[in-house]
């Protein structure tokens, strides 16, 4: 389904409408469709890193807590030429806690996708992230995503605690069925009792270490 945002004389755009002028959507929920990419990362870099470093040979990623990353929504503009001098970005993690209400998931899923398709309409190579709550998310979570193509996940501090980690492992499991990806980019741990099924069916598993990771095995070899 496509849609045209059309231009309201003297409003301000508080909706960034003009992020998606070009988007197609699916679903009742009109989730902006981003397009497959096929270039992978070999290197990533977060999104406040990414801001105040001059290496660009990195995609940058929203891994992050939102008081840090909701400047990506609040003043995309600002940050355009940031993301444009890197090799690519994966579309923001906005947080969708199992304790907020279904609208506001569903809101942070279609903002993920708002600015997702918005930095392909200017020609960055972006990555679709993944995220999900709990199972009312399973299905919204997966609008707009290609298939058969790349995806994006973050494990961090969603398979520590055991009540987490069953959520992770059920909605993991309705993506891989639901979107068929041929790689999962992944930004944390990859343990073979949640990811091991998926190696084998022969889906390539793309593992980065999160910054906290990263952080700990520093403070560990000193």
């Amino acid at each position: 389904m496509s849609q045209i945002n059309s231009t309201r004389n003297g409003c301000k755009d508080v909706f960034h409408a003009f992020m998606v002028r070009n988007a197609t959507y699916e679903g009742e929920l009109e989730i902006p469709c981003i397009a497959p990419e096929t270039t992978l990362p070999a290197k990533l870099i977060s999104f406040s890193k990414a801001i105040s470093r001059s290496d660009c040979d990195a995609w940058v990623h929203f891994y992050e807590d939102d008081v840090s990353i909701e400047r990506i929504w609040n003043r995309p503009l600002r940050y355009l030429p940031i993301l444009k001098r890197h090799k690519g970005v994966i579309s923001p993690d906005f947080s969708l806690y199992r304790d907020m209400p279904f609208a506001m998931q569903s809101w942070n899923i279609y903002r993920s996708h708002n600015v997702a398709v918005w930095l392909q309409d200017e020609g960055v190579p972006v990555i679709a992230n993944v995220r999900w709550g709990d199972e009312r998310t399973y299905e919204v979570c997966c609008l707009g995503v290609p298939k058969n193509s790349t995806i994006a996940v973050g494990s961090h501090g969603c398979i520590k605690l055991l009540q987490d980690r069953r959520f992770f492992i059920n909605g993991l499991d309705h993506v891989v069925n639901t979107l068929h990806p041929k790689t999962i980019v992944v930004y944390g741990t990859t343990p073979d009792s949640i990811f091991g099924k998926y190696k084998d069916a022969g889906i390539k598993i793309l593992q980065f270490d999160s910054d906290y990771m990263i952080a700990h095995r520093k403070e560990v070899s000193e």
